[in-house]
């Protein structure tokens, strides 16, 4: 758990590792359920049949993490891959590293380093989103304050989702629940009672870091 919620993948990732002339293309997606990630899986199976495997791994918050070595020695590939994901604490993931042999055995560590290698490249490439409950606030600026509310939304552990520049500005911020009440007390200090934040709902909701 990472400030009370999970990381995810924040899209699709795509990568490309070459070992001794092994190929092995490495694709990451967020997947909110086990049936989203038997569907990829699927997908790149039938897309590339000819390939000599299809490695997989997969881990579903409050759900199954599942890995295959699609016929490549027992555990050096599809458990080092899951690790990549179980090592970061990210969930909700889908991952299929795909190999064309290059004619030359890499050997048990080599597969290790080329799958956990190959998943690694693409979460980077994929990016990370925070996903948790959050307070949706809408929080009224003076613009003299705007810069000093941002800062103090930021240190709350929020973000600021979109604001409106008319005649103040209108910020709408993604909150922590646990922390709203601590941030909203702080911006009424801060502009001696003028501004009075609002929550206007709460939600579940996937946020990129």
């Amino acid at each position: 758990m990472v400030n009370g919620g999970y990381l995810t993948p924040a899209g699709y990732g795509e990568a490309v590792l070459v070992e001794k002339r092994s190929r092995f293309i490495a694709r990451v997606w967020p997947a909110g359920s086990e049936s989203d990630a038997l569907s990829r899986i699927g997908e790149v199976r039938k897309r590339h049949w000819d390939a000599a495997h299809n490695v997989y791994a997969y881990a579903i918050h409050d759900g199954p993490a599942r890995c295959g070595d699609d016929g490549e020695p027992h555990g050096t590939s599809g458990p080092p891959t899951l690790k990549v994901f179980q090592a970061q604490g990210v969930y909700d993931v889908c991952c299929v590293v795909t190999r064309y042999f290059g004619g030359a055995l890499l050997g048990a560590g080599g597969l290790v380093r080329a799958y956990s290698g190959a998943a690694k490249l693409a979460l980077e490439a994929a990016g990370l989103s925070l996903a948790r409950r959050w307070d949706v606030a809408l929080i009224p600026a003076p613009y003299a304050l705007f810069k000093r509310i941002k800062l103090r939304i930021e240190l709350a552990g929020g973000m600021v989702g979109s604001s409106d520049f008319g005649a103040d500005v209108l910020i709408e911020a993604l909150v922590p629940p646990e922390n709203t009440p601590a941030l909203f007390a702080a911006i009424r200090e801060l502009s001696s009672g003028r501004i009075e934040p609002e929550v206007l709902e709460t939600r579940f909701k996937s946020v990129k870091l």
